[in-house]
């Protein structure tokens, strides 16, 4: 609403302080002279000789602040002819003074209009699916199709969104079921997916433990392996060695015969002390014949 200040009081001036949340339209004899901004602003007085004229000055304060504007209960019928009941919140701002005194009566009340006959004619063209997944629509069009309008009367709209949809009775119980079954159905989802990714889990563990599994066989086959090789590579060196020991044992022998006879005789001793051994010593066949036959007789 605009406030109008005038300079009434013949020689008194008048001093007006414009907030900055306003604006001040000076006229004189009801024409627009300019936009005043904030601050202090003096208005001449009247002269009451008829020779000494002033003009009339009127000052109309025009907010500009952010303001809100609440289109209620619209009722619409759908492209798909379900009739719904829409309020829509309207934030706006005056950016033209000027524009929005002059070229419209009452730019709220033309905004309004403006606001309600777009919602009705986006909301017209939406099935009533299309309003219920996607309200944003509703929006985008009545900035698309007003935006331009209001700013011919100076008049900014910052956002406009839908604040409720009201739905008939029969409709409503629907809706409810439609939007219980698809929290059922969307809880199920979650629960099959959870389970899913679970099995999912489950089975990538047991094919990491099998695959550990595996590997720790074949490190074990392969340390296994290797101390089959080492100890057949031991038994060998030993063998090797025995062998060679031998072989010098034997040259030690061939070289020295007295120490071969010495070892044997060693060796008998060790036999004798055997109560059940037997000593079998090597003699010429004709020794052993008569031995034989001396046995015999």
């Amino acid at each position: 609403m605009a406030t109008v200040i005038t300079n009434d009081k013949a020689f008194a001036q008048r001093e007006v302080i414009i907030k900055n949340t306003h604006r001040g339209l000076r006229y004189e004899d009801g024409v627009l002279v300019r936009v005043l901004d904030a601050g202090r602003h003096v208005l001449p007085g009247r002269a009451s000789l008829p020779f000494l004229r002033h003009p009339r000055v009127e000052i109309v304060l025009v907010d500009v602040r952010e303001r809100e504007l609440t289109i209620k209960g619209q009722e619409i019928l759908t492209s798909d002819k379900v009739a719904i009941r829409v309020s829509i919140v309207v934030q706006f701002r005056v950016t033209d003074p000027a524009a929005a005194m002059q070229q419209v009566a009452e730019y709220e009340d033309r905004l309004y209009s403006d606001v309600q006959l777009a919602a009705r004619r986006s909301l017209a063209s939406m099935t009533l699916e299309d309003i219920l997944t996607n309200r944003t629509r509703l929006s985008e069009d009545i900035l698309a199709e007003v935006l331009g309008a209001a700013a011919g009367y100076g008049v900014q709209i910052l956002r406009a969104d839908v604040k409720d949809l009201i739905f008939p009775g029969n409709l409503q119980e629907i809706m409810n079921r439609v939007l219980a079954a698809e929290r059922l159905s969307q809880a199920e989802l979650v629960q099959a997916r959870t389970k899913a990714e679970a099995q999912r889990i489950e089975a990538e563990a047991k094919a990491e433990a099998r695959r550990v599994e595996a590997a720790a066989d074949v490190e074990r086959q392969r340390l296994a392996a290797e101390a089959d090789a080492d100890a057949e590579r031991i038994r060998t060196a030993a063998e090797v060695e025995a062998v060679r020991q031998r072989e010098q044992i034997a040259q030690i022998f061939g070289a020295s015969p007295a120490l071969l006879r010495l070892r044997e005789l060693e060796a008998l001793r060790e036999l004798a002390r055997v109560a059940n051994a037997r000593i079998y010593i090597g003699f010429p066949k004709h020794v052993r014949a008569d031995a034989d036959g001396a046995d015999q007789d």
